[in-house]
């Protein structure tokens, strides 16, 4: 999977009016980094380079070790006592995800399905409005995420 093809997805919401903060300073030309906590960094960075095949950038002084994907920086941290977050902490934007998912399967990628009201995977893929979305956990429990859009 080239790198491209695994790019963060940024959802942001207009809060310049409720901060005070101009528009412009957090514009187009504003590097985003995503901060993962990890409690094992070598075995967090195992998965995140063969299984994902993201493309290291390096280990930074305060001890996170930084990947760029796309336009945006992953940043694993570590942090002992992990993270137990029960939503996405970030999703990959990709053209086709049953590809994907077909390429990710064989190095260790587990997808989860779900089968409630209203929110039921088919072959580890749920449409959710104008996008295909399939979830899994790196090895340090963080919830991420494939998603196409279909409109």
């Amino acid at each position: 999977m080239s790198n491209a093809t695994l790019a963060p997805s940024v959802t942001t919401a207009n809060t310049a009016a409720t901060t005070n903060i101009p528009a412009t300073r957090l514009g187009a030309g504003v590097q985003v980094t995503c901060m993962l906590p990890v409690k094992d960094l070598a075995r967090a960075r195992a998965f995140y380079e063969r299984a994902l095949g993201l493309q290291p950038v390096g280990l930074k002084p305060d001890g996170k070790f930084v990947y760029r994907c796309g336009g945006t920086e992953l940043a694993l941290f570590p942090k002992p006592e992990g993270t137990k977050a029960e939503h996405t902490a970030i999703s990959f934007r990709v053209d086709d995800i049953a590809a994907a998912i077909a390429e990710l399967k064989p190095r260790g990628v587990r997808f989860a399905d779900y089968d409630l009201p209203g929110f039921k995977t088919v072959d580890h893929v749920c449409v959710l409005g104008a996008e295909r979305a399939a979830w899994f956990e790196d090895t340090e429990g963080n919830i991420l995420c494939l998603h196409e859009d279909i409109a």
